[in-house]
Order: C-alpha cells, then structure tokens, then sequence
C-alpha cells in the first residue's frame, strides 16, 4: 500500500532512541525526510545514520525542547533545511515515580514541562506553517495511562499523558478547518533495549515474566516497530478522516472502554 508520504517532511521530537527513532525509521521507509531532536548527540548521529540508510534525509538537531528558545531553533532549521513542514510527532517524555504526597513542585514542574508544555510550545511553532500550506498532521505520543489508572506511584505521569489526549482533541477541532489532523496514540508497554521495561526484564526476568503472563493478552511486549506502524498511518492520507482520535497501541493490555 502506497502510503503517499515520499517527500514529506517530518519533526520528530526524542527521535534517537526508542520509539522516537522506531517512528522515524517508519516514515523513512516511506519515503519521509527527518528532522529529529535529543540531547544526545551520539545517539542521534547513529540514528541518522539507520534513517539515511533508507535514501532519505535526515537532520539531526541536538536540542532540548523544554527550552523555548530551542524550540524556535527546531523549527527554524527544519524549514531551512527543507523548505516546509509536514508532519509533527511529539515524543519526548519522562517520568519521575514515587507516592504523590512526597512528590515536590520541582518534580511536577519538570514532568509538565518535558511531558506537555515541550510539546505545546513546538506544536505552536509549526501551526503557522501547516495553516499556510493548508495541510498537515500533528500527532502525540500519550500512553494507556493516559486513558485509564496507571496505578501507585504514577501520579505525575498520568496526569501529563491524559493531559496530551484531551490536548489533541481540542486541537483537532480548532485545527480543522485548516485541513490539519491531530490526534494522540497510548502505547502499552513496550520493551526495546535500554528502555525502563528491558531494564525491568533483565534485572528480575520471573516478576517481568509473572507480569506479562497477568497483563499482557498477547502474552509478549510491544514494539517500537508495532508503534510505529500505526504512527506512519496516521501520518498518511490513509487516515483522512481520523482526527481527534486516541489509538491503543497495547496487545488488549488496557482495561478501558473508551
């Protein structure tokens, strides 16, 4: 299936590693140029390196998009670089755990600023340029727990990715009628190497294994590539008319009815 994505242009933000560069690598086998940011420089040189490998260009961009000014720098580059704007994936996220009555203001203020404002401020600087071309897509990488309980601990990072839902939704209607779709996708668990669920993995294979057997319907974990897969098709033109729109992307592992 011709997806219709050669030539387009895509930011992704936290584009080295993990899912980010997963996406990245899918839009790239259609044909998309890149424009990917992280505050590894390395990582992200060996990212470019996967994502040229498929004829594509790439430009790699080591900013941390919890600063306005790198934000400006992001989006200024790429146009340079490309001419124009097709595609936004806001990826960058983090978590810090622990019992919400002993998380601090300072642990709130740097979850919302990596999980949410980052992606506000660069969502805001590429509109223009979507609603001058009269097209566009802006998608956000949320998470199961962000549609339903995380459980303990998760205070922080549920209220960031349920907010990034309800951000999309209402984006997608304001956008609209300028013919650019935005909507949310919720991973489930998810294990590539050296993200938080293979660390898990390695350090106590019998609990991770008891854990997949009690939540995970499929009886494994996702993948970078199953994410992205979904990603590259919201992207398209296949998926003209899913806006404000949150999909699972999580083997029936949420509890969820909506």
């Amino acid at each position: 299936m011709d997806l219709g994505l050669k030539d387009k242009v895509a930011i992704i933000t936290g584009g080295s590693r993990g899912i980010g560069k997963g996406i990245a690598l899918g839009l790239a086998a259609e044909g998309c140029h890149l424009a990917i940011c992280a505050r590894n420089p390395a990582q992200l040189e060996a990212a470019a390196t996967e994502i040229c490998a498929k004829k594509v260009e790439a430009l790699t961009l080591p900013l941390d998009v919890t600063q306005p000014d790198h934000v400006e720098q992001l989006v200024q580059q790429t146009i340079a670089k490309f001419g124009k704007i097709d595609i936004l994936v806001n990826n960058v996220g983090g978590n810090r755990r622990g019992p919400f009555e002993k998380t601090s203001d300072e642990d709130w203020e740097a979850i919302i600023d990596l999980n949410l404002m980052a992606h506000v401020r660069v969502s805001r600087a590429v509109i223009p340029h979507l609603r001058e071309q009269k097209s566009g897509v802006i998608l956000f990488i949320s998470s199961i727990f962000g549609r339903e309980s995380g459980g303990a601990n998760l205070s922080i990072y549920n209220t960031t990715k349920s907010a990034l839902i309800s951000l999309a939704k209402i984006m997608a209607v304001e956008l609209a009628p300028h013919h650019i779709r935005v909507n949310s996708v919720a991973p489930g668990s998810i294990r590539f190497p050296g993200g938080s669920w293979d660390k898990r993995c390695l350090e106590d294979p019998e609990g991770m294994k008891a854990f997949v057997a009690r939540e995970m319907p499929l009886g494994r974990f996702g993948t970078v590539e199953e994410v992205a897969n979904v990603v590259v098709f919201l992207a398209s033109e296949r998926a003209s008319l899913v806006t404000g729109a949150c999909l699972n992307v999580d083997g029936c592992q949420s509890r969820s009815l909506i």
